[in-house]
């Protein structure tokens, strides 16, 4: 039986998904004619508003089904939410799995329209790219050195594990142990990086700061020491220009380090710090109070993470006015930003920074954390526009990672294609076909142990440590990071390569998914993989930004096609132990036990 309404079939919502500002919306209901229904209604409302029900008008029937239709224009930008009320029998319409409705008289979850500023653009030159995420202590380490500070402990042997000893030992490891990667490691490692496929290079925090992960920045405007100098990054902005690869850079504006020149709480710096006195220019950039645990408001309550009131004038000009970080940082190279923690950073804050970064140049790239739906993210007692055109290109894509990873490690292909689609359908265009989609990064378990592994959750790290793979795991595992990546690359968005993930590295949680890259590692089967998708992706228009439709979707089996003018690819991904029987723009093939096929024209 036909569908009564699919808000993913181009039949009954047309366009789809998500419409800029005046873009007009079609919707077309297919009610069996035994239903008798003469006036269905449209009940759209604006998000927290009063809902308006909107009279579908009578489009003729066939095959005993009525049809009836409505156009609504929709001027304003902002999250609506729809149902459709048959008026007969108390029948009402409400959105199930994969866009399809389902009738019922009570109630159920409404369909969501986004809609987007008219305006809103995102860099073309990253679509159909591949990102590489690089922790960068951990790389490779292009010229030995004295350590720049004291406190720091010199990992000489690189194959070591992270240091994990809890903080509250006296001399605890948790972060003050350097293996040493730095810029010169970076730029030497270009052709190899190149060589992936890689486009785009992300950069974890690079600026001063007195922890080997750097997310306590010292000195917004100097990059860390024992990674090299301005110039030496200026440096590796360059070459991987030459190399066509694009760097960007961590952000991290919702908090420093205690331990900084605008703080000073551990008095390293000879400035007066907003910890020294209340005359310090930078006082105004924190929040004091007794009130709080630690004297002033912190991060998560983290001492060494105070936290900075990104409303204040001062602080706003320092990141985002002229000769500011985003001008320092960009100036030198860097062709974007990602944004540490946004959620907790104000949405008008975060449009100053969009400002400050495409002041450089439409092709610049602002990227933000948020780890759920980002049209939908509710914080800080608003919802966030991110995605409406004044904020964000795009978003970490921790939806599609959590999807992919259910359905690899057993989950139904159904329930996996509906969160695809839901992303799909919710997200702008231009902020979907940039999204950073990736399977592990700094924060969650390496691919291979996230896919193979035994849960780590409600695991200590002493359970972690030195946990590894058996040899029957690795395999499998070595298998399912193929089928992942396979769909990162073929997914709307832009597929990245955590470091270490294309020589099947293990790891936990933080610290130890950030060992030092193994260069001696003999994994040669999973490379080859990544650099024929890389290819597919430069030479398929459609996946850099065609629409995607699931084309089947059943227990381990899941089919999906990217469609854009001439260009089309379809993709099956098996996960099952048996071969699979598909048919892939229109050819008949056999598909292998957890394997994967393109076919792309």
């Amino acid at each position: 039986m036909s569908s009564i309404y699919n808000s993913c079939d181009a039949f009954h919502k047309a366009p789809f998904g998500a419409v800029r500002a005046g873009q007009a919306v079609t919707f077309t209901l297919r009610v069996p004619a035994e239903f008798g229904c003469t006036a269905p209604r449209l009940v759209l409302h604006r998000d927290g508003k009063a809902p308006a029900p909107f009279v579908l008008h009578s489009a003729g029937g066939a095959d005993g089904r009525d049809l009836f239709t409505i156009t609504l224009p929709m001027p304003q930008p902002g999250l609506y939410f729809y149902y459709f009320d048959l008026y007969t029998g108390y029948r009402k319409l409400y959105r199930g799995a994969l866009g399809e409705a389902y009738v019922t008289t009570g109630t159920g979850e409404e369909y969501q329209l986004t809609v987007y500023e008219a305006g809103f653009a995102t860099p073309q030159a990253i679509k159909g790219g591949v990102m590489y995420q690089i922790f960068p202590d951990r790389f490779f380490e292009g010229r030995p050195k004295p350590m720049p500070f004291a406190d720091r402990i010199y990992r000489e042997n690189k194959s070591g594990e992270p240091y994990f000893w809890p903080t509250e030992q006296e001399d605890g490891y948790l972060t003050r142990d350097y293996f040493g990667g730095d810029f010169e490691g970076i730029r030497r490692k270009l052709p190899y990086l190149a060589g992936l496929g890689v486009t785009v290079l992300y950069l974890n925090p690079i600026f001063e700061a007195h922890s080997n992960h750097r997310y306590n920045t010292a000195n917004y405007l100097k990059a860390d020491p024992l990674l090299g100098t301005n110039e030496e990054f200026a440096r590796l902005c360059a070459e991987a220009k030459q190399q066509g690869i694009t760097v960007i850079l961590d952000g991290v504006f919702s908090h420093t380090g205690s331990d900084s020149i605008y703080f000073n709480r551990e008095c390293r710096y000879p400035v007066c710090g907003a910890y020294n006195s209340p005359e310090s220019p930078y006082r105004r950039w924190y929040d004091f109070s007794p009130s709080y645990p630690c004297g002033y408001r912190a991060w998560w309550g983290f001492d060494t993470l105070p936290e900075v009131n990104e409303r204040d004038e001062s602080y706003r000009q320092f990141i985002c006015g002229e000769g500011g970080v985003i001008d320092t940082w960009l100036g030198l190279g860097a062709g974007g930003f990602r944004l540490d923690v946004a959620d907790e950073l104000p949405d008008d804050f975060i449009e100053a920074i969009r400002a400050a970064v495409k002041r450089h140049g439409e092709d610049k790239y602002l990227l933000g954390e948020v780890w759920e739906d980002a049209t939908t993210k509710f914080s800080y007692g608003a919802r966030r526009t991110y995605l409406l055109g004044k904020g964000l290109d795009a978003v970490m894509n921790y939806p599609f990672r959590s999807a992919i990873l259910a359905f690899l490690r057993g989950g139904d292909a159904r329930v996996c294609a509906d969160a695809i689609l839901r992303i799909c359908e919710n997200y702008p265009a231009p902020a979907l076909h940039t999204l950073m989609n990736f399977v592990s990064t700094h924060d969650t378990e390496r691919a291979i142990t996230a896919l193979a592994g035994e849960s780590c959750e409600g695991k200590d790290r002493y359970w972690q440590s030195g946990r590894r793979l058996s040899a029957e795991q690795y395999e499998h595992g070595r298998r399912l990071v193929c089928l992942a990546y396979a769909m990162l690359f073929t997914l709307p968005g832009i597929p990245s390569i955590y470091y270490g993930d294309e020589i099947g590295m293990q790891g936990y949680k933080d610290p130890f998914n950030r060992a030092y890259f193994d260069w001696n590692s003999t994994e040669a089967r999973i490379i080859p993989v990544l650099r024929s998708l890389a290819a597919l992706r430069q030479r398929c228009k459609a996946l850099a930004s065609g629409r995607f439709a699931v084309s089947y979707a059943q227990d381990g089996v899941l089919c999906y096609e990217r469609l854009s003018g001439h260009s089309k690819a379809a993709v099956c991904i098996n996960r099952t132990a048996s071969d699979v029987q598909a048919t892939l723009l229109g050819k008949g093939l056999t598909v292998a036990p957890y394997s994967f096929e393109v076919r792309s024209e």
